[in-house]
């Protein structure tokens, strides 16, 4: 019987048959004889050890030449378990009797083959009590054979995967214990399935497998004939490129040989072997120098993204990396620089670290009497562990200098390692690295680094004529920094290179799922760097630390994720329509990005307004143009390094600090920009209207102002009803859109309601945003302060009751105190009008009055928010029926979710935030009707 697989042990989707069983102490320990070899085999032994069973007999392969033992084998002696390491197990097809006889000395209940390369007798597989599995690959029954993985890829597989199985006399035939499915991406290489799924979900799955058989429900289902493939061994000899195919099958069939054996082509007479195919489809830019290959349709093309080959059906792929006949690898872009042999010259410290490395090279190939300069790494006997080692030790001895694998595969001898090495030590091979100024402050126990310059095109630069401004700390009223102030000649440069990334750059032709993958790495970026930014959104707008930490921050990293899982579900459908006989037709629509978006957002939630813009936009496909609050620029600087860090294409996101005046009115006229997403007030967003219609009537989609009521009603939980009327009132100093900016309190519980409030406002908290006691911090700037005062002194000039606060916090900084007003009447200016602020504006209306307390709540022309407090479910539902606003809360307030749509009706705007819908503000659909 021949076992002969590759264990190529993909991220899980699926289990077949059955549930996965979770890991439990076995019912009684299986004596385990483990066949095998390889770190899969390792893993697979250790997992089995650590689930308390007991393994009798570990069977590998010798040790190889230079005395290097197998890493199962290995391990299993570090326990003290019998190793037996036979070069075969049986001659002539017959097994051999001292082989079988040493084997059934252990007395194995079951054999587990994790991953085994020898032939193994039936007289072996047949004699435990419970038989053997064995793990397999791919999906049985297609694909059965050695180079499973291969073939799947080759053959352009979307699903992949792997299968455990019952072995019997057949090749990959067995009856089948279990199996897991994983997608099979685009790009993916036989390494990669490995490292993302194939090892570690295989390692749990043989565990799982032998759980079931102790357990006694370990199923036993026939393999089907239908779909059944067997395929052959995928050899060099075998893995030449046939030209005359679509680019996407040559795509395949190189990325399915990738890293073993590798897809070769031959060129100027030598072989020449390809790794690190993408398939571009629609093909990138195709400027390079021709490189003629025999056979293929067109000539291919070095550039500087790597070497572009071309299908028969004229679409491309591009390969990152190329290998000589001699074994050395270079970067496909360098193939026609490959012939420059200059050598550094190695100054005392640099020979030092060389010596250094050559120690570690000789510590790694054991084998190798002595490392000489043509010493090749690979041909050595090198493997892939021995390569994650060898970037340790470069890591160690190298001041932390940190190389890919890549590396070590593009510099195969020792002398070419050691140039790679120092030209990245001295900084030559480095990719540009973005430039900043930054300010660097101590502050809340940690060095912050704010970026003040624009940012265009992937840079920081300076506005047109250095113009800046001082964005001020509310805390202290003190200047925090220098922040450059854009021009109007600043909006036209960030929007040209918006426009060059989506027509022409790599954004627009990422495919979806690469977009989500960026955009999900920004999300992680800003969660390793979250409490720097609510730090700097802190001293720039005057949040409480602790609620910059949780909503400014935590929400925004939350909108990111969540729109980067949706990047590859956005998509369209199919219409039937009336057939024009006896032609038939076929209408289906296409959801694509606009274009460049301009986005102007606000300064009471810097970073979270830009998330909940920005990433929607971005899932989408589009680029943007981002205006800050000018006011409060700092975190969407800080967000702009992040996305270069991420690694966003140049041009993708530009951020402008500015006055709204000249770079929002000129995102609003730009003939170029398709799409303007504001939040504000409503007289700027009339005004922003206005002008997309007049330049080339943009898209555009508006959260603007409220006046959002919250009825109290008689029967609520009057405790819960105080809690939340407070926090929707006060959450965020009051600067909240969605603010509950009059409360109407049933006259039956006026009087004590009003009460606890003032009760509980006095235990508030007013200081410095970055101490972790501080409930309440400074308004956000000082216009907005002076607005404040005056609006309290409008309430009380108006006649209504100033029950607490109104005025400024004696202290430094832009502080005001959390206010309460009783007796407002319908008519008054404070009852209309939004004060954005801590003030609560309360009316009573008459028990039981429901109809009538409707009434006034929608007698406003606002519409973004509202709330109801009541045990009575018939009611509520009555209520929040015709409450005329976008959203409506039902014993609760403030529950936003970045899954569920936000934003208003009337004049508090049009469009939607988050959720779903969100994706629509920045899409267009387009219908295709086909004829046939």
């Amino acid at each position: 019987m021949q076992r002969g697989m590759q264990a190529w042990p993909c991220r899980y989707l699926r289990l077949h048959y059955f549930p996965a069983v979770q890991s439990i102490t076995p019912a009684s320990v299986m004596r385990i004889a483990v066949i095998g070899q390889s770190l899969f085999g390792k893993e697979v032994y250790k997992e089995l050890v650590k689930e308390g069973h007991q393994v009798v007999g570990v069977f590998t392969i010798p040790d190889k030449a230079e005395g290097k033992p197998d890493p199962l084998g290995a391990e299993a002696e570090k326990d003290g378990v019998r190793v037996f390491k036979f070069p075969r197990w049986r001659v002539k097809g017959q097994a051999l009797p001292e082989v079988v006889e040493q084997y059934k000395s252990v007395g194995a209940e079951l054999n587990v083959l994790p991953f085994c390369s020898q032939f193994i007798p039936m007289e072996v597989i047949d004699a435990p009590k419970h038989g053997s599995i064995i793990y397999h690959p791919s999906i049985l029954p297609r694909h059965r054979g050695a180079s499973a993985i291969n073939w799947t890829l080759m053959q352009g597989d979307k699903k992949g995967g792997f299968t455990i199985f019952w072995a019997d006399d057949g090749l990959d035939t067995g009856d089948i214990l279990l199996q897991k499915e994983c997608e099979v991406l685009p790009d993916d290489t036989v390494n990669s399935i490995y490292n993302r799924f194939l090892f570690p979900e295989g390692v749990k799955g043989m565990v799982e497998a032998v759980q079931l058989i102790t357990q006694g429900s370990a199923p036993r289902i026939p393999q089907p004939t239908e779909g059944a493939t067997y395929d052959p061994i995928q050899k060099k000899e075998n893995a030449k490129i046939n030209w005359d195919q679509p680019a996407e099958a040559i795509h395949n069939f190189i990325r399915g040989n990738d890293k073993v054996p590798g897809a070769w082509a031959e060129v100027n007479g030598s072989k020449l072997t390809f790794f690190g195919s993408s398939f571009t489809s629609n093909g990138p830019n195709t400027e390079g120098e021709p490189l003629e290959f025999p056979g293929a349709s067109k000539p291919a093309l070095v550039t500087q993204n790597g070497l572009v080959l071309f299908g028969n059906d004229g679409k491309t792929l591009t390969v990152k990396n190329l290998q000589f006949e001699d074994g050395k690898m270079i970067p496909a872009s360098q193939y026609f620089k490959s012939s420059d042999n200059t050598s550094l010259q190695l100054s005392k410290e640099e020979q030092a670290i060389a010596d250094d490395i050559r120690a570690a090279w000789k510590r790694i190939l054991t084998n190798i009497p002595q490392i000489e300069d043509s010493t090749d790494f690979f041909k050595a006997g090198a493997a892939s562990m021995d390569v994650v080692r060898l970037v340790e030790e470069v890591k160690l001895k190298c001041n932390g200098l940190q190389l890919q694998n890549e590396d070590v595969y593009m510099a195969t001898k020792f002398e070419e390692f050691i140039q790679m090495l120092v030209r990245r030590l001295r900084g030559e091979d480095a990719v540009e690295e973005l430039t900043i100024d930054y300010v660097e402050k101590d502050i809340n126990n940690m060095k912050i680094k704010i970026p003040h310059q624009l940012f265009i095109n992937g840079q920081f630069v300076e506005a047109e004529g250095g113009k800046t401004y001082d964005t001020i700390n509310p805390t202290d009223g003190n200047a925090i920094c220098k922040v450059s102030l854009a021009q109007v000649s600043d909006v036209d440069k960030a929007v040209d290179a918006a426009k060059e990334a989506f027509e022409n750059g790599e954004w627009g032709k990422m495919n979806a799922r690469d977009r989500g993958r960026l955009i999900y790495r920004l999300a992680d970026l800003m969660e390793e760097h979250q409490e720097e930014l609510a730090t700097i959104e802190s001293i720039d707008s005057g949040a409480v630390y602790t609620l910059a930490l949780k909503t400014h921050v935590g929400m925004s990293i939350q909108t990111f994720r969540y729109f980067a899982g949706w990047c590859d579900k956005i998509q369209g459908c199919t219409i039937p329509i009336n057939q024009a006989r006896p032609n038939r037709n076929l209408t289906y629509t296409k959801r694509e990005p606009i274009g460049v978006c301009g986005i102007v957002i606000p300064w009471n939630y810097p970073l979270m307004m830009l998330a909940w813009k920005a990433a929607a936009c971005l899932a989408a496909g589009n680029t943007v143009v981002l205006k800050p609050a000018q006011v409060t620029p700092l975190t969407a600087l800080k967000f702009a390094e992040l996305t270069i860090k991420a690694g966003f294409p140049k041009g993708v996101v530009n951020i402008l600090p500015g006055a709204g005046s000249l770079i929002g009115q000129r995102l609003s006229d730009h003939p170029d920009v398709r799409k303007i997403g504001f939040t504000g007030s409503t007289p700027i967003g009339k005004h922003i209207m206005k002008s997309c219609a007049l330049s080339n009537v943009k898209k555009v989609s508006l959260e603007l102002g409220g006046k959002s009521p919250l009825i109290i009603f008689k029967d609520c939980d009057l405790d819960k009803a105080v809690r939340m009327g407070m926090g929707a009132v006060f959450f965020n100093k009051g600067e909240n859109c969605i603010a509950a900016g009059r409360l109407f309190v049933e006259d039956g519980i006026h009087d004590e309601f009003v009460k606890r409030v003032v009760e509980e406002v006095k235990k508030m908290k007013i200081g410095d945003p970055l101490e972790r006691s501080t409930d309440h911090g400074p308004q956000n700037h000082k216009a907005h302060l002076d607005k404040l005062i005056e609006y309290c002194q409008t309430g009380v000039k108006e006649g209504a009751t100033l029950v607490h606060g109104g005025k400024q916090v004696p202290r430094p900084g832009f502080f005001f105190e959390p206010t309460i007003f009783t007796d407002v009447e319908d008519h008054m200016f404070i009852a209309k009008e939004e004060s954005f602020g801590p003030v609560m504006i309360i009316s009573k209306f008459t028990d039981g009055d429901v109809d009538g307390v409707l009434k006034r709540a929608n007698n406003t022309e606002f519409g973004l928010a509202s709330g109801v407090f009541t045990k009575d479910i018939s009611k509520a539902l009555y209520v929040s029926e015709k409450l005329q606003a976008g959203t409506v809360f039902v014993n609760t307030y403030n529950k936003t979710d970045v899954a569920a749509p936000f934003g208003g009706f009337k004049q508090s705007g049009f469009g939607k935030d988050l959720g779903e819908e969100a994706l629509n503000e920045y899409l267009k659909t387009k219908a295709v009707t086909i004829e046939y």
